[in-house]
């Protein structure tokens, strides 16, 4: 089991024994997902696969509350961005801007991109690194900028 996946276990027995419901159900929700690729797919998931499903539920939360927000639906905003809040606890730290252009930098010269064809090169040299850390549509907008200028 990755390490990951323990930890989000551990967290869902003490919600239990807190009695945290709120919490409980957010960690309840992550627990099936996981499950849910592993039974889909056959396999045991790895840190990184822990990773990209976090990822990709916070993205999920994240265009929910801007819809909700554009409908005026402030109190289901403010209950995904809890979950966001919950979620975003087992995602590793978020990449500064600094640390950003240090590694597309770093991928650009890895790659040797010249210009906007090799954008898929870059990009999929940066996708482990980026990995939980930064939204992948802004990394993809600086990477275009570096390579159109």
């Amino acid at each position: 089991m990755s390490e990951l996946k323990a930890k989000i276990n551990e967290s869902v027995k003490a919600a239990m024994r807190a009695g945290d419901k709120a919490r409980l159900g957010t960690l309840r929700l992550i627990s099936a997902a996981l499950k849910q690729r592993e039974i889909d797919e056959r396999i045991e998931l790895t840190d990184a696969d822990v990773l990209e499903i976090l990822s990709r539920m916070v993205k999920q939360r994240r265009e929910s509350i801007s819809h909700y927000e554009q409908a005026g639906r402030h109190e289901l905003a403010a209950r995904e961005q809890a979950e966001i809040d919950i979620i975003s606890e087992f995602l590793p730290e978020p990449l500064s801007a600094a640390e950003l252009d240090a590694l597309i930098d770093q991928a650009i010269a890895d790659t040797g991109a010249a210009s906007m064809r090799d954008m898929g090169k870059v990009m999929g040299h940066l996708r482990p690194r980026i990995q939980g850390r930064a939204d992948p549509a802004v990394v993809s907008a600086r990477v275009k900028q570096r390579l159109s200028g």
